[in-house]
């Protein structure tokens, strides 16, 4: 399994009890939707290794496991390691909830400009996220907010919005 076809579920916080339990951090907004998986990658070293669940116990957005095959002396290797699972156990969103990766390339339209460009990515560790917009060979960086997402029309690859007053005339300028 490689990395790009994985979507980031949490991380490793600890052990949790010397039966070899430990402790994750669900980094999900609805965690509830993964209390039955099965097992999920570690990253171990830039690896992804499958951890088979034997049990799993969630309390709000912390769940504690045990692997199979696993025991507590085992666990130290696992601590802050991060979580993946495949991109097709993501649950399918709709309306304007949308997953990041999702709408990479989809065209922006603004309700008074128009047509300012597609979406080349998204800015994860601001504030805000934020969409990179390519308009013409320029950046335009659009709050990914609900006041600023109007509609978005996954048939068509695109996203209306309603872009703070004077953003995108800054970005053009």
């Amino acid at each position: 399994m490689k990395k790009e076809d994985c979507f980031y579920l949490g991380r490793v916080l600890k052990p949790f009890s010397y039966k070899g339990e430990v402790s994750l951090f669900l980094d999900v907004d609805t965690p509830a939707e993964y209390e039955d998986m099965d097992g999920v990658y570690i990253d171990i070293n830039g690896r992804l290794v499958f951890y088979e669940i034997e049990t799993l116990r969630l309390n709000s957005n912390k769940a504690v496991v045990r692997f199979a095959g696993v025991g507590h002396e085992d666990l130290d290797k696992l601590i802050g390691r991060e979580l993946y699972l495949p991109m097709d156990l993501l649950p399918e969103l709709d309306g304007n909830n949308f997953y990041f990766h999702e709408v990479i390339g989809f065209d922006v339209e603004d309700e008074q400009k128009g047509h300012i460009g597609r979406i080349e990515g998204v800015y994860e560790n601001t504030m805000q996220p934020l969409l990179s917009i390519d308009c013409n060979g320029r950046e335009i960086l659009l709050p990914a907010i609900d006041p600023v997402i109007l509609e978005v029309r996954r048939d068509e690859k695109l996203m209306k919005v309603r872009a703070p007053e004077g953003l995108i005339d800054m970005y053009l300028q």
